[in-house]
């Protein structure tokens, strides 16, 4: 089964800029499906919301929440994803997650992402 590991989260003003990463380990067959990536968030007392989603061919997509302002790029050979977040907003705080697509896999433990006004 892939592995996934976030990291790069932390606290910053509002305005700020915080860049994710994720990679991914696992069997090779495994990691060899691996079609596209997602990045997902949860607030505290919300669900887990998607906020990005990008195909290893280079279409994404975003939730309205961040479009503008979140950049999903990926790392094929490296099995890693990244997510730029630039003028970030207090309602951004949340735990975020990666996953890989279409299979998807078990979350990680995510990495928090603390936004003060």
């Amino acid at each position: 089964q892939v592995r996934l590991v976030e990291s790069g989260g932390g606290l910053v003003q509002a305005g700020g800029s915080l860049r994710l990463s994720c990679s991914a380990s696992g069997p090779d067959e495994s990691l060899l499906t691996i079609a596209g990536w997602t990045w997902s968030r949860q607030a505290p007392g919300a669900r887990r919301e998607q906020v990005a989603f990008m195909t290893t061919d280079g279409s994404t997509q975003y939730a309205d929440a961040v479009k503008g302002r979140f950049t999903i790029s990926g790392h094929r050979a490296k099995n890693t994803v990244d997510l730029q977040m630039d003028n970030l907003k207090p309602e951004d705080t949340a735990v975020y997650y990666c996953n890989i697509w279409p299979s998807g896999t078990s979350w990680g433990q995510g990495t928090q992402v603390i936004v003060s006004s």
